[in-house]
């Protein structure tokens, strides 16, 4: 799935999970709409990390 940094459009919507600067779970989660930025993330370096996209009909 997706890797995006904060400020980016997301590309799709739901919910992503903050990941380290080497790729490690923080078990931190925003929900984010396709379209709107990302927010900022807790850390420098952190990105986001889609895990479970929104079933739109």
């Amino acid at each position: 799935m997706g890797i995006a940094k904060s400020g980016e459009k997301a590309k799709k919507s739901g919910q992503y999970e903050i990941i380290g600067p080497r790729g490690g779970a923080t078990g931190q989660e925003r929900t984010v709409v396709k379209g709107e930025p990302m927010p900022p993330t807790p850390k420098k370096g952190q990105k986001y990390k889609l895990i479970d996209p929104t079933k739109h009909k």
